[in-house]
């Protein structure tokens, strides 16, 4: 498992879902400005999905790995 943060800097709230190996998934509102910190597997794919008026949107794509170590907020 690798430790990751993820700081929402706009201004509206986002969903980041982050689907890993051996059927890891999580999901979470973060509101704007918040600091979300959580484990994942090595690998995993991290999502941040925005909410348009439209339906969601998909603003970033991620992968967490432990190169992120050295920098706590992958985004």
């Amino acid at each position: 498992m690798v430790d990751f943060s993820y700081r929402n800097i706009t201004s509206s709230m986002v969903i980041l879902k982050c689907i890993g190996p051996d059927r890891f998934f999580l999901e979470r509102a973060i509101f704007p400005q918040e600091v979300f910190s959580s484990m994942a597997p090595e690998g995993s794919q991290l999502e941040i999905w925005g909410i348009e008026s439209y339906g969601p949107n998909l603003e970033q794509r991620l992968r967490v790995s432990s190169s992120h170590a050295e920098n706590p907020v992958a985004a």
